[in-house]
């Protein structure tokens, strides 16, 4: 299981060997423990729940305490599962997971929450075109239009693009190549960028498409 939780930094360059720029996403990846691995047998699926970012006790309930002390593990703000395929797993409860698990080169997905902009009409959510400026339209510029049919089916069809929340999703950003793997300092760059704004929560794991 190749996998660790972290938080965005956010973006630089690094030179390669040829002295190209490469444009790079930071990640704050680890320290993760090990809290907790299920299994098929008692849980009915298989997988590995780390936790991220020691944190006062007092922020956490007396379950997620409770959880936590099973294995002797301190007060840790983030808890999240990576589903594996198979049982043959090479990690235990209470073990520690660090950045050093990846090499450079490798490929990874990075999952992520992108930014939240608010409620949003259509020309900035689905890049609608705005309708004319002239003919006495004052307050229709950047109306949607019409939306429905009117005697047949007379309603408004499931999925018609239209304004709402945009933003503040789960993203996934597949087959990065990991540039810089620095265990000293716990940092991940991979190239390109990730979702979210900087200090966001990430999962980085071994890629599944390559």
């Amino acid at each position: 299981m190749k996998g660790i939780i972290g938080k965005k930094v956010g973006m630089t360059q690094v030179f390669d060997e040829t002295g190209n720029v490469i444009p790079v996403t930071v990640i704050q990846a680890g320290p993760c423990y090990v809290t907790q691995v299920r299994t098929a047998e008692r849980d009915g699926y298989l997988a590995v729940q780390l936790g991220f970012e020691e944190t006062k006790s007092q922020r956490l309930t007396q379950g997620q305490l409770g959880h936590l002390k099973k294995n002797n593990l301190p007060a840790l703000r983030y808890l999240r599962e990576f589903r594996v395929r198979d049982n043959n797993l090479d990690v235990e409860e209470g073990q520690e997971i660090k950045v050093d698990i990846f090499e450079k080169g490798e490929r990874v997905d990075v999952i992520g929450t992108s930014k939240g902009r608010g409620f949003a009409g259509t020309i900035k959510r689905h890049g609608f075109h705005r309708g004319p400026k002239t003919h006495g339209q004052s307050d229709r510029e950047r109306a949607p239009g019409s939306v429905g049919m009117c005697a047949t089916p007379g309603r408004t069809l499931k999925g018609q693009r239209m304004a709402g929340r945009m933003g503040n999703d789960r993203v996934t950003i597949k087959n990065l190549e990991v540039v810089v793997v620095d265990a000293e300092r716990n940092l991940l760059a991979v190239k390109g960028s990730i979702p979210g704004a900087n200090g966001g929560l990430v999962l980085v794991k071994s890629a599944r498409a390559k």
